[in-house]
């Protein structure tokens, strides 16, 4: 009897450090990884280059920046006549004229901020996206904004543009925030192809 209480008490003692050892009390939760708007600066609000005496978001802003340099790099290769160019993508914006904030350009300029500072984290007001679906939005028959539809080799075309604008940005090619803006694009690419 005294063996049995003795091995019931090993056993017992064996439990007790077993399930101690197991508990997940001592386990660190996986950090979470932040947005990409928030790796772009998030909601810290910074002097806004383009609007003396107002504020931005810096996320916001880097989405910006990076938007702008892709329509210049964009405008730069179809003034150039550089090959594989997108003019005729962008044709009826290029055939306006005006500096003014009601330029189709100007337009594009804060849809295509609105819509992935609100796609890749931007949660505060000022980062909604009310415009046109992505298969909308790049098909001529429904957005006359737009001049044709797009290949794949379009697309990929526009890619580029972006990673060189990211670059030109901050955002270096071998980091995993562009590996994470490439991602975004990428899920873009079936709605966005259209022939």
């Amino acid at each position: 009897m005294k063996n049995y209480s003795k091995i019931a008490l090993s056993v017992l003692f064996l439990s007790a450090a077993v399930f101690t050892s197991c508990s997940n009390d001592d386990e660190t939760p996986a950090p979470v990884k932040a947005s990409i708007y928030e790796r772009l600066g998030g909601t810290k609000m910074v002097a806004d280059p383009d609007n003396s005496g107002q504020m931005i978001e810096q996320g916001r802003l880097s989405f910006r920046k990076v938007v702008n340099s892709t329509i210049g790099l964009i405008v730069a290769d179809i003034q150039s006549n550089a090959s594989g160019n997108l003019q005729a993508h962008f044709a009826p914006l290029l055939a306006e004229t005006g500096t003014t904030q009601a330029t189709n350009i100007a337009k594009l300029s804060d849809n295509l901020t609105d819509f992935f500072s609100f796609n890749t984290g931007g949660t505060n007001a000022v980062n909604t996206y009310s415009g046109l679906s992505m298969a909308a939005a790049h098909n001529p028959a429904t957005n006359p904004r737009m001049g044709t539809k797009s290949s794949s080799a379009d697309y990929t075309k526009f890619e580029g543009y972006v990673g060189a604008a990211a670059n030109a940005n901050g955002v270096a090619s071998n980091t995993e925030l562009y590996t994470d803006i490439v991602a975004v694009l990428e899920s873009l690419r079936t709605p966005i192809v259209q022939k």
